[in-house]
């Protein structure tokens, strides 16, 4: 895993906007509709190749696929796997909740347009839950692999992919089958690590997906003691490293965030009560919102992030649930207040507070706007650089 040793390196968190009509099949088949999978695949194909080409030019070091060739950061699971059926509707986050008024109008701004919902008619686990196909992750490690094959010679420092944590999955996609949530996530947990050795084993930096870690403390765990989400919390953890058991840990980055969805967030979780679950990750690296309104005075708890060596922080210096495009010069300052919590600006990435397009059609930022954000992170990262020490 880089490290920012001459300049602060510029990356993101995953999901990039769709187009359209890749957005329409995919909330289509999400539907229970007839898709043509030949051209959903296509389409797909053709997003990644945009994509690539797109933050290349907008100054990203350390980029990815965008995961255009699933409909969602974890839902995707389902075609996957084993075991997925039926479906089910999650309740409503704690924040949201209590304003009945936000509530109203963000459903009906989501309802305007064709999307996938990560809330509603949820897959549950009905059966036995496996991997079917080591090849149906290879297939998309290949189709990356090409569009990079493409974009040479320029192209990224580093590259990477994600994966949802079992977490999200074992929270998001209910047990029906299972004796316990631990025999649950231990399933998924040796389902994942098909995905995560694969595209480790095919050059690619992992980044595990893991809102669990923090969201669903105002989520499943709302009327239950901070200690009984915790405990949740240090399990999935623990599943997370089993099946990391494969892989070196310095290419392995984890993203914790509260959710990505503009809301109060009055009912978060606060960083310093879950940092010491984080923190038991076997990974080289943590990807943190640093950008967040709500969070962002808590880069002093990075403080107490212990830093092995090699290992490193992605900040979120980005909002991506905003139109407004960040000015270099704010971008630079959050930079400048992670490094001095980190205590060391080489262990410093600039990122994004999350993804822009976690689910097909949800997201919040105009496409244009995306490429115009992460060009202004590039140019603060860089004015950051030179203040730091860095050659920049």
């Amino acid at each position: 895993m880089r490290r920012s040793e001459h300049r602060i390196l510029t990356t993101h968190t995953g999901s990039l906007p769709r187009p359209a009509a890749l957005t329409a099949l995919y909330a289509r088949r999400a539907a229970g509709e007839p898709v043509e999978e030949a051209a959903l695949e296509a389409a797909g194909r053709a997003a990644t190749r945009h994509v690539v080409r797109r933050q290349i030019e907008a100054g990203i070091d350390v980029g990815n696929n965008g995961e255009q060739m699933r409909e969602a950061f974890f839902l995707y699971v389902r075609h996957r796997m084993s075991g997925f059926g039926g479906g089910w509707s999650r309740r409503s986050f704690a924040d949201v909740a209590r304003y009945p008024g936000f509530r109203a109008w963000n459903d009906a701004l989501a309802s305007g347009r064709p999307n996938v919902s990560n809330r509603d008619n949820v897959p549950e686990a009905v059966g036995e839950v496996r991997y079917l196909d080591p090849a149906l992750v290879q297939a998309e490690c290949d189709e990356f692999r090409a569009a990079l094959d493409e974009a040479a010679p320029r192209g990224f420092a580093e590259a990477f992919m994600t994966a949802p944590s079992p977490g999200i999955i074992a929270a998001a996609m209910r047990n029906r089958h299972y004796d316990t949530e631990d025999a649950y996530l231990a399933a998924l947990g040796r389902a994942l690590q098909v995905e995560y050795e694969a595209i480790v084993g095919s050059g690619f930096l992992l980044q595990i997906d893991a809102p669990d870690l923090a969201m669903e403390r105002h989520l499943s765990y709302q009327d239950r003691p901070l200690g009984a989400f915790l405990d949740f919390a240090e399990r999935v953890v623990e599943v997370i490293n089993a099946a990391l058991a494969n892989i070196p840990r310095e290419r392995v980055r984890l993203h914790a965030c509260w959710g990505n969805y503009e809301g109060p967030h009055d009912c978060d979780v606060a960083m310093h009560e879950i940092l010491p679950a984080i923190s038991r990750a076997r990974v080289g690296g943590w990807v943190l919102p640093i950008a967040n309104p709500r969070h962002a005075h808590e880069h002093r708890c990075l403080k107490d992030l212990p830093l092995d060596q090699g290992q490193v922080v992605v900040a979120g210096v980005i909002d991506p649930l905003t139109n407004f495009v960040e000015h270099p010069e704010v971008v630079a300052e959050r930079l400048q207040l992670v490094a001095q919590s980190v205590g060391d600006p080489r262990r410093v990435l600039a990122g994004t507070d999350c993804g822009f397009d976690t689910s097909a059609g949800r997201g919040r930022v105009a496409e244009d706007i995306v490429w115009a954000k992460l060009a202004a992170m590039a140019e603060g990262a860089r004015l950051a650089s030179r203040r730091l020490g860095l050659a920049g």
